[in-house]
């Protein structure tokens, strides 16, 4: 009978709605006039937001642990380039191996970075995301949280409906607002989306043809060229000047090379790449070309960029990267983490963000603030640099 009590209760708690955020609600229709100025309609304003009451709670959640910027890159590497993923990629290449091929034909852009995209972002369209974008959107603009960015794309998702390519009942992403095979956030569907399969939609969610032509422009557009690969895991030499790590000091690898950098497969190419040092000094390095930027484009993230072009390599039996991923604590807490990050930025040595993960963008800031202030090039953050650091240099 217990048990009984238990399931009824538990049934009519499931069919029960939730009980809508008056707050929330007032809010939603305080975005109504800046977007009828933008041209949108009531009645399609009144569509999108049926039944949206409540934030999302998870959508706050999300945005405050993004993996790919609370994980240090070895982790996140070992959560995006796994051998289920590497093989469901391999087949996903020979069923679309035609249309891989035409698409870089006609986009110059590397067929395993445009499957690395799209393992990491849906696992090859298995998982397109089911949250409600403007739900999403409303959540993040209420909890200000990413304000500029929401509401950026806030208009973008208002002009897809307007173009009747979606409808809101079906109006999906993730809890950013990204979108289909390859997670579009709205602007980048509006600038880059392509109707590959010719049927007169720019589908991003129902043709894989048109969200990996879409992907494949976009990377395009980025910067992307043809005649160089991402990048290359490659080795310092003993005695290499660590003040020519990072993104300011650009050189071609020919360059490179004649100062002992060494790596499999390393060219003697005039193409321009800089060194860089994910997880510390102390770890794998490599060097990297406008293409690694431009995948850095669709998400800035180094971690991110490093496990997309990792994957592709690794879908048509690239190597593993060699060498051991370092800690990354360097004995300081959570609290002197991100004090250091900040008291860099406000020196002018920008660190990416104030989060307490030390990534490329704050061991580049240490080197450069050692290289200013005299100090060892080590690139190690450090209660030594914090208490430097608020000396002032």
């Amino acid at each position: 009978m217990r048990k009984l009590i238990v399931a009824l209760m538990l049934g009519v708690l499931a069919t029960t709605p939730a009980r809508a955020d008056a707050k929330f609600e007032a809010f939603i229709q305080t975005l109504w006039p800046s977007l009828k100025a933008q041209g949108v309609s009531r009645a399609l304003f009144d569509a999108a937001f049926d039944g949206i009451t409540e934030p999302d709670q998870v959508v706050l959640k999300q945005a405050a642990t993004q993996p790919e910027f609370n994980s240090t890159t070895s982790e996140y590497l070992a959560k995006a380039v796994t051998q289920a993923r590497i093989s469901t990629g391999q087949k996903a290449a020979k069923e679309n191996a035609k249309l891989l091929a035409a698409l870089e034909k006609r986009y110059g852009v590397d067929k395993g970075v445009i499957l690395g995209i799209w393992g990491v972002e849906s696992n090859y369209g298995a998982d397109l995301g089911s949250m409600k974008v403007m739900r999403s959107l409303a959540t993040l603009l209420y909890a200000k949280r990413k304000v500029q960015y929401a509401r950026e794309q806030l208009v973008a998702a208002f002009k897809i409906l307007q173009s009747g390519i979606r409808q809101p009942s079906n109006f999906t992403g993730s809890w950013a607002a990204a979108m289909g095979h390859t997670q579009f956030i709205p602007t980048s569907y509006l600038s880059s989306s392509v109707d590959w399969d010719g049927d007169g939609k720019r589908d991003i969610w129902g043709s894989k043809q048109d969200a990996l032509a879409s992907t494949a422009n976009y990377l395009a557009k980025a910067g992307w060229k043809s005649d160089r690969p991402w990048g290359w895991q490659v080795s310092l030499p003993d005695g290499f000047n660590k003040a020519l790590i990072g993104r300011s000091h650009w050189k071609t690898v020919a360059e490179w090379k004649k100062l002992g950098i060494t790596g499999d497969g390393l060219p003697a190419s005039q193409a321009k790449a800089f060194v860089m040092i994910p997880q510390g000094p102390d770890g794998p390095a490599f060097l990297v070309t406008q293409n690694f930027m431009a995948i850095m484009a669709y998400n800035l993230s180094h971690s991110y960029a490093l496990a997309v072009a990792h994957l592709g390599d690794r879908i048509f039996d690239g190597a593993e990267f060699t060498g051991t991923w370092p800690d990354t604590g360097f004995g300081l807490t959570f609290e002197q983490r991100v004090e250091i990050q900040k008291r860099l930025t406000a020196q002018g040595f920008d660190t990416g963000g104030s989060d307490g993960r030390f990534g490329a963008r704050t061991y580049e800031a240490v080197l450069a603030f050692q290289k200013k202030t005299g100090l060892e090039l080590d690139a190690k953050p450090s209660a030594k640099l914090l208490e430097r650091l608020r000396a002032g240099g």
